[in-house]
């Protein structure tokens, strides 16, 4: 088993791409490697959101769970419905992702309306398994139009921003009665995908606090936005860290940032999801950042890489993230932070 680390910060794994396994097994597989805790994503039965809303017993049931093996957990996730409170279309795309109560008729509107109550909901379960962090997606009515051709008015960018801050400062509320706040995961096809999109989407619901970002490096990578940056410039909105890596393969004339609709894993591509500390994401300058800036959250790892055995490569990326998790004098940032 990995030996503990000394930093403060627990290592957890998000259990989004362990789905197909049962809860308890994942539990198991995550105590064995040595984790920390679990990031519980409402996806397979690792999190019935609308059971653990009514529910006692099954919420202390995913405790004992927990507790038989060890575990805590600092997060849950709901990404896949917030992707359907603001998407534009609603189609066979978002059927496959929510679950069949949020899809009902699949009426577009309806949807999109079932997804926020969804959400709302991600905020009362989380303060039931005494959590205080929520992570997810938004989705997004602007999405559609980033490649801004056909020419593309201003007012409708800016009408998808009014769209958002709608559909959200409702769910928004929730939170805030709740004392839970929304860890938005920056990511193509969201509302903020990257630096300048997430400056505007906390502006459009005027910076209130319920409303910050998960760190999530892999796809700021790729767009060649400085994830280490991103943590200096939006400190005070760091609410949750998932470690996600990616390589970027050589430049050869062939591979353009947008992937080309190739397959993931497909060489062409020109960047792929790897296992963490085979990429090209400066972790040991992120965490030194995320230090600087006093988080004190977890650091959780979130397994995406095609190309390795997850048994494997769970447990090796828990051993790297183990290796760079640890406390430095302020003093010793100056560098880090010296072309900022």
């Amino acid at each position: 088993m990995t030996t503990t680390s000394e930093s403060t910060h627990p290592v957890t794994l998000f259990t989004g791409q362990w789905a197909d396994l049962p809860f308890e097994e994942v539990a198991r597989l995550a105590a064995g490697w040595g984790y920390d805790g679990l990031e519980i994503a409402a996806s397979g039965d690792h999190l019935d959101l609308e059971r653990a809303d009514v529910d006692d017993a099954y919420v202390a049931s995913r405790l004992e769970i927990l507790d038989r093996h060890g575990l805590q957990v600092h997060a849950i996730s709901n990404h896949l419905t917030g992707q359907a409170v603001c998407d534009d279309p609603i189609d066979f795309r978002h059927q496959a992702i929510v679950r069949p109560s949020t899809w009902g008729d699949g009426d577009p509107e309806g949807v999109r309306q079932r997804a926020a109550e969804d959400m709302k909901r991600s905020a009362r379960v989380a303060r039931r398994l005494g959590v205080d962090v929520v992570v997810g997606f938004t989705g997004s009515k602007i999405w559609p139009y980033v490649a801004q051709f056909p020419p593309v008015p201003a007012s409708v960018i800016e009408a998808g921003y009014e769209d958002f801050a709608t559909r959200w400062n409702p769910i928004l509320d929730v939170f805030d009665e709740q004392g839970v706040r929304f860890a938005h995961e920056v990511h193509p096809s969201e509302i903020a995908y990257d630096y300048w999109s997430s400056v505007r989407t906390l502006e459009a619901i005027d910076r209130r606090e319920a409303f910050g970002f998960n760190w999530d490096p892999s796809h700021m990578m790729w767009q060649h936005i400085d994830p280490v940056g991103f943590i200096w410039d939006f400190q005070d909105r760091i609410y949750h860290v998932d470690c996600k890596d990616t390589r970027l393969r050589p430049a050869n004339g062939r591979a353009g940032v947008l992937g080309s609709h190739l397959p993931w894993g497909d060489p062409r591509r020109g960047w792929d999801f790897v296992s963490t500390g085979h990429g090209d994401v400066p972790w040991e300058d992120a965490f030194r950042a995320l230090d600087a800036i006093g988080y004190k959250g977890p650091i959780s790892i979130e397994w995406e890489d095609a190309g390795m055995d997850r048994l494997h490569g769970a447990a090796e990326a828990l051993d790297h993230i183990r290796s760079l998790l640890w406390k430095l004098p302020q003093a010793n940032f100056d560098a880090a932070f010296s072309n900022q």
